[in-house]
């Protein structure tokens, strides 16, 4: 018992050390000394989405530095396409990754309704969903059209001005049945089928009625066009096919439905069964099998295979696994690339905490085995929630990459909207040139705090410069939140779990 008393010892002041070593010391807001404010950055979280809002803001928008923009979306082809979400610091709306962000935030609801209605914030994430399904709707013109992009992004990118003043193109991009697009269509269809079981509970049946049915509608388009999306390149080519969207979109409605036919499209289309390494806008295998696994009964053959593929992303994920692929920095984030990491690093906690939860669901209680290490689903879950604190302040630099999180968090975020004052403060119009050569380059705080917002994230040395100007590091997108509300919700209500007997028990 002395020997297990020393050896608990021993690993308390390792985290102690490990506090003062990250620059952290004895008041950081991370892990050291008790864990961060998870409601509060569930609700911030959450907030974020407002302040990316299009359209005609409505009565209780509580991002009050934002106004109606972009009022004359669609004109040109006179169909409405206002509303939705832009997609970044930029002022153009992408239907694909809007539709990835929806997807996200129901499955975030779904999977951890308790924990967000605890923390207060359900029906402000039914909101966000609703406000990405609405523009979805609209934007499914015919059984055979959906317009998928709303803005040059080429124009806008050479301008830097609030969405209010917009005066770049509004150009409208749409898939047909000669024009396909079956990333951006499966993905619509996964959104609007995962927002059903959402928003169902509303109580308004025909609402749900028609997210259904638009959904079926953009599955068949998905699938009975087949081709690639490459209405939007160079901005969200996919570069994975559609194969993982197609499966992406049936896991889902025949979550919705129960109606074989998905399952049997599940079956026997089951793709490639190489491991993956991420989970993004682009590619959703992962998701997919995730979603499988769920819905399969224990013990049939498909389970087996899927259950396989996601422990082969767990080990590539889990440090020590001897089959890791991606690295994580001194500080422990999870980095896959130099240019918008933490999209990559909040889906991948996202999966990692639902595939945590699933297998407690199985009672599967020795986890993973991966080739150097195993973990239980409690360790799976502790990786997944150290992600988010590392997010919230559990870093090297002692910053939230949160904003309005904490005391240090980025000021100068690469936004156009948050980065000039609001309309309602600076009334006149602000033209692209003005904000090139006074807003985008000064080194001073942006006037707006965009509360909630999440930064692409620190280089793969855990530093941040806090540049406006760097938006690889700088700015936020709507599907690094999205994801991270979920994988949030799961940290909080790992954090509520009792306390592993590891070392109080000695």
């Amino acid at each position: 018992m002395a020997t297990m008393a020393v050896k608990a010892w021993v690993v308390a002041m390792m985290l102690v050390v490990h506090c003062f070593d990250v620059g952290l010391g004895a008041g950081g807001d991370g892990l050291c000394l008790g864990s961060p404010d998870y409601g509060d950055a569930l609700a911030k979280a959450i907030l974020f989405f407002e302040g990316q809002r299009s359209g005609r803001l409505p009565a209780n928008q509580r991002a009050r530095w934002r106004s109606n923009s972009a009022l004359a979306d669609g004109r040109p082809e006179n169909v409405n396409l206002t509303g939705g979400y832009y997609d970044a610091g930029d002022n153009v709306k992408f239907g694909f990754p809007m539709a990835f962000t929806v997807t996200l935030l129901s499955w975030s609801a779904i999977e951890y309704r308790g924990d967000v209605a605890a923390a207060g914030q359900l029906g402000n994430l039914r909101a966000a969903i609703h406000w990405g399904v609405d523009f979805l709707l609209r934007a499914h013109t015919s059984p055979t059209t959906l317009y998928t992009q709303v803005g040059d992004g080429n124009a806008d990118h050479g301008c830097w001005e609030r969405p209010e003043d917009m005066d770049t193109p509004r150009t409208l991009y749409k898939i047909t049945a000669d024009s396909p697009g079956s990333e951006a269509a499966g993905e619509a269809a996964a959104a609007l089928a995962a927002a059903y079981l959402v928003l169902k509970e509303d109580g308004d049946k025909a609402f749900a009625s028609r997210l259904l049915a638009a959904s079926k509608s953009l599955f068949e388009l998905a699938n009975n066009y087949r081709g690639s999306f490459q209405s939007s390149c160079p901005f969200y080519c996919s570069y994975s096919g559609f194969q993982d969207e197609l499966l992406w979109a049936s896991a889902w409605l025949y979550r919705a439905t129960k109606d074989g036919k998905y399952l049997d499209f599940l079956r026997q289309n089951q793709g490639s069964s190489n491991p993956v390494n991420e989970f993004s806008w682009d590619n959703k295998q992962v998701g997919a099998q995730m979603l499988a696994t769920q819905e399969y009964l224990k013990g049939r053959r498909e389970l087996a295979r899927y259950k396989a593929n996601l422990d082969s992303f767990v080990c590539a994920l889990m440090p020590d696994s001897g089959n890791t692929q991606i690295r994580t920095t001194r500080g422990g984030l999870l980095f896959t690339r130099d240019s918008v990491n933490m999209q990559y690093t909040t889906t991948a906690a996202l999966v990692l905490s639902i595939y945590s939860k699933a297998l407690q669901s199985w009672d599967v209680s020795d986890g993973v085995h991966c080739s150097a290490a195993s973990f239980s689903p409690d360790q799976i879950a502790s990786f997944a929630a150290s992600q988010v604190d590392y997010i919230l302040g559990s870093n090297p630099m002692g910053m939230s990459y949160m904003v309005g999180f904490g005391g240090a968090f980025p000021r100068r975020i690469h936004h156009r909207a948050a980065s000039i004052p609001s309309i309602e403060v600076l009334s006149r119009r602000v033209p692209c040139n003005e904000g090139f050569s006074s807003w985008l380059p000064t080194s001073d705080p942006n006037p707006n705090v965009h509360v909630g917002a999440i930064v692409g994230g620190p280089d793969e040395n855990d530093q941040f410069g806090d540049n406006r100007g760097d938006s690889a590091h700088s700015e936020p997108a709507t599907y690094i939140n999205a994801a991270f509300v979920g994988a949030c919700a799961a940290a909080m209500g790992q954090s509520q779990k009792p306390a592993s007997p590891t070392l109080s028990s000695y």
